[in-house]
């Protein structure tokens, strides 16, 4: 198991206060504010402590301030209600006093039922694609500063774009952005560690994708972007430290805000999660 993949699992990992309060840590990497997805799978992680015997099929959040990744996180679970097939959670993460996120989970009984799911993208497959070796070797000098920062770190979830040109270009591009995704080392067989690691995922590229069309990415310092809400539904079981394919779209940017929308499939074309998320996207240059 990478450092990367094991620092991730102890950030996950959340200590027990109280029969519903959890504290969890941010990693030292240096961002002035905590990442989304870390908050989102912390959120779930606490959600699920307190269910037995059922998988979450959805979460709802709204991110509400700014995380400090200096002081730890507590998060408060409200048991709302645990009925014969379905088990609702309310999770509130506080930080100085105050709320910075908040959370609806809902979990359910494994139950058969009528079954149907879009077909994936016709796309290359990870195999197909550059490795982050090789990014960082031909395309690092070529990348702007912050992404060249980013992919120099050391990281948990290894990600193989498809359209990985945009970041070299300002062209604006088709509203759909491929990327493939896997931890870069192997996870416990709990198939919750496996939910909670894509819930953190599921954050990493998907506001970015409404700046696509505008041939403009969140790696600029012009660009402030920051999620405003997210919402990530379970279809079917996965491994998160399998590749698999987020294929995101972008319906829609207006106010200052861009939302888009993300399905994700195993490599055998099986669909396991869908996401849609709203977000700032505000150009501080004009």
């Amino acid at each position: 198991m990478s450092n990367a993949v094991s620092n991730l699992l102890s950030i996950l990992d959340l200590e027990q206060l109280e029969v519903n309060l959890f504290r969890g840590q941010s990693p030292k990497s240096g961002w002035q504010r905590v990442f989304g997805g870390q908050v989102i799978g912390q959120a779930l992680v606490a959600a699920s402590r307190t269910v037995e015997g059922r998988h979450p099929h959805s979460l709802h959040g709204y991110f509400l301030l700014p995380g400090d990744p200096k002081v730890p996180i507590i998060y408060e679970v409200d048991r709302i209600r645990d009925g014969r097939s379905f088990t609702t959670r309310r999770v509130v993460a506080i930080q100085h006093g105050h709320a910075i996120f908040s959370m609806s989970a809902s979990y359910q009984v494994d139950e058969p039922g009528f079954s149907h799911q879009m077909p994936m993208p016709d796309v290359p497959g990870p195999d197909e694609l550059p490795t982050e070796e090789e990014v960082k070797a031909d395309l690092l000098p070529l990348m702007p500063e912050p992404m060249r920062t980013y992919y120099q770190r050391e990281r948990p979830i290894e990600m193989r774009p498809v359209e990985i040109g945009r970041y070299m270009s300002r062209d604006p591009m088709e509203p759909n952005f491929h990327v493939w995704i896997r931890t870069t080392g192997r996870l416990p067989d709990d198939p919750a560690i496996h939910q909670c690691v894509l819930a953190y995922a599921t954050d990493m590229t998907l506001l970015d994708t409404s700046l696509m069309p505008h041939g403009r990415t969140v790696f600029e310092p012009v660009i402030q972007a920051a999620s405003l809400d997210h919402a990530l539904w379970f279809h079917r079981p996965f491994r998160a430290d399998e590749w698999l394919l987020y294929a995101q779209d972008t319906p829609n940017a207006s106010g200052a805000r861009g939302f888009s929308r993300g399905l994700i499939f195993k490599q055998d074309g099986t669909l396991v999660a869908s996401v849609a998320q709203e977000g700032l996207i505000r150009d501080r240059s004009s």
